[in-house]
């Protein structure tokens, strides 16, 4: 039922698309204006939106009349908005309070950061080539990873420094925005 190799290779597949080194300065910036992140409710929330999708994502896509392309594209907006506002130090995205005062982390974290159009749309199509019981095995092991960036995001920010930390969220804005932009041309490129 198990095996090593695909299990290998799901982990190293979804953690290329999830990229959450990448995402590193996004969430030290998200940090930064809502001063905590709720790590354990993103890594929980992107958890189950991710083994989700393996079960029922395209259906769930078809129930509304949306394909994969459209939802990649949907993703690939909400990506460049986080580009630009690394890039340009402008707040897009508000964090909403809760009633006790916290922060909640779901939009943009859990998505599209974590469990976004990207990483949904690579688990539906890993259920092609791989056992369910093992690309559930290869999510579990992103999830453990992102749960510690998350959680070390702080000590992570010390170590980099203002200085170090502003130049990373201008390098990662671009890259975010290419990315987006890569997304957006192939997903509406296909979806015509």
């Amino acid at each position: 039922m198990f095996n090593i190799k695909e299990i290998a290779s799901v982990t190293l597949i979804l953690f290329s698309v999830i990229d959450v080194i990448g995402s590193l300065p996004v969430i030290i910036d998200l940090r930064q204006k809502v001063g905590k992140i709720e790590s354990e409710q993103a890594t929980i929330v992107s958890g189950v939106l991710m083994v989700s999708f393996l079960f029922v994502g395209e259906r769930i896509l078809k129930l509304f009349g949306v394909d994969v392309a459209s939802f990649a594209v949907a993703g690939a907006l909400i990506i460049f908005l986080i580009g630009l506002e690394m890039i340009l130090g402008r707040t897009i995205f508000k964090p909403e309070e809760h009633a006790s005062g916290g922060a909640t982390h779901i939009v943009p974290i859990a998505f599209p950061l974590i469990a976004g159009a990207g990483t949904l749309t690579t688990i539906i199509s890993l259920r092609a080539e791989y056992q369910i019981a093992n690309i559930i095995v290869g999510i579990i092991l992103n999830l453990l990873l992102i749960y510690a960036v998350l959680k070390s995001s702080g000590w992570l920010e010390t170590r980099l420094g203002s200085g170090g930390l502003s130049v990373l969220r201008k390098i990662f804005g671009i890259i975010l925005l290419a990315i987006a932009i890569k997304l957006f041309k192939t997903n509406l490129i296909s979806g015509l």
